[in-house]
């Protein structure tokens, strides 16, 4: 690595090495703890009302709702006893307000359309809710906000599963026995480890780390002081992680303030699919303008529509392919080419070792994982995790080095398909 780059790299928080791994998990345990005590902080601690201790009932089917980005998927699910799972009578349609602005009528109508036909083969309802909601204790959810695609303001603040019961009831199904509960993509992410997982484990942890991230784990009912912190057994906390207030140097400073909501989802913004790459482009950009590169690869970079983690990626990964547009970049000039691969593999084992904080952060508020041959199952998903080159490599060995040989906690990642369904389908029988 060049003086000027390494120089550059080091007055920017920029390094790998420069994350000082015990003082970010501090940080982050101690939001977490404000968190479940409801003092504030950065961390929501979601408190959920599920756990990862009840049985998936073999043989009884629920009725498994799904609804995240753009789609609403629906089907029946039930389990051999063995955990094998069986998904039968699968569609999937498009989010009402997708296309246009609807009326909560017109929301619920939509949803009712698509559940009408499995209403009566179940009197236990799962449902994937994959945006901000409050989870009520009665397993209901309460959207707080919707992301952009969706305009329905009218839902804001409605009980999504009541509402839903209520115009099927009014079409003259019988719905007063019906059970439900509620749970986001991240918390269906760790119960669906109790279908897709059959080896010894000590408990598990949900992670997602795709467009955005988040983290759900199980603590114990007598840490939650929010909500009276009183009874036995655990329950599923949703982190909402992205949020972490953490602001490593003055790279991350200067980019979030590029961000559409500067002040808040900072961890998210150093990490995830939907702000890595656009990151990268900012860090290059300041290296330009610090002359680390030359004039040639100046005009070339500012004359491209734009940099997205894929495309970051794919130059870590094909450096020399001239189909990808930061190779073209580089022609003709190794010392640039050189500089931009070890500045973009920097930003990436940067990220991949605050993922292993944040995931060493979750083991580390419970007991699970000190036997290694009953290691924490880790259910990870996103596309970003397993396609972003060397985030999935760096990850498992900071993890090695840092959770188990420093800690000794001991862990096992796993990919577990149709996780939002399988976990909805076990919080749904749960009830």
């Amino acid at each position: 690595m060049s003086d000027s780059l390494k120089s550059f790299l080091e007055r920017n928080m920029l390094l790998a090495d420069q994350v000082d791994e015990e003082a970010v998990l501090s940080f982050f345990m101690s939001e977490m703890e404000r968190g479940l005590k409801g003092e504030g902080g950065s961390l929501a601690m979601i408190p959920t009302y599920a756990s990862e201790d009840e049985g998936m009932r073999p043989g009884e089917p629920v009725i498994v709702l799904d609804a995240g980005g753009t789609n609403f998927r629906t089907c029946l699910v039930s389990f051999d006893e063995d955990g094998t799972p069986h998904l039968d009578d699968f569609r999937k349609v498009g989010m009402p307000g997708v296309k246009s602005l609807v009326s909560k009528q017109e929301f619920f109508n939509t949803m009712a359309d698509n559940v009408e036909r499995l209403i009566d083969k179940s009197d236990r309802i799962g449902f994937c809710f994959s945006y901000a909601a409050r989870i009520t204790e009665d397993h209901d959810g309460i959207p707080l906000v919707f992301s952009k695609e969706i305009k329905a303001p009218e839902v804001i603040g409605q009980p999504i599963t009541r509402c839903l019961l209520d115009e099927l009831a009014r079409r003259g199904h019988d719905v007063s026995a019906k059970k439900w509960c509620v749970v986001n993509d991240t918390v269906a992410t760790l119960l669906a480890t109790k279908a897709g997982c059959h080896e010894a484990s000590s408990g598990s942890i949900g992670f997602i780390l795709g467009t955005g991230t988040n983290t759900a784990y199980s603590e114990k009912v007598c840490n939650i002081s929010k909500i009276g912190g009183k009874g036995d057994g655990t329950m599923i906390i949703n982190v909402e992680s992205g949020n972490l207030d953490l602001v490593l140097g003055d790279a991350d400073r200067s980019f979030f303030a590029t961000t559409k909501d500067p002040s808040n989802y900072h961890f998210e913004k150093m990490i995830s699919g939907a702000y890595i790459g656009l990151f990268a482009r900012h860090v290059i950009s300041l290296a330009i303008e610090e002359g680390i590169f030359s004039p040639t690869f100046a005009e070339r970079f500012k004359a491209l529509d734009g940099l997205n983690t894929t495309e970051m990626s794919n130059y870590l990964e094909m450096c020399h392919n001239q189909d990808y547009k930061l190779v073209r970049c580089v022609e003709g000039d190794e010392e640039d080419a050189r500089k931009l691969w070890i500045l973009l593999r920097e930003v990436i084992e940067r990220a991949a070792k605050l993922t292993a904080v944040n995931l060493s952060a979750a083991v580390l508020r419970t007991d699970m994982g000190v036997n290694p041959r009953y290691p924490v199952t880790i259910n990870a998903d996103g596309t970003t995790f397993y396609k972003t080159e060397f985030l999935l490599e760096y990850t498992k060995l900071y993890l090695h080095e840092f959770l188990e040989k420093r800690h000794g906690r001991f862990t096992r990642l796993v990919r577990i398909d149709d996780s939002p369904v399988l976990g909805a389908a076990i919080a749904g029988l749960s009830v």
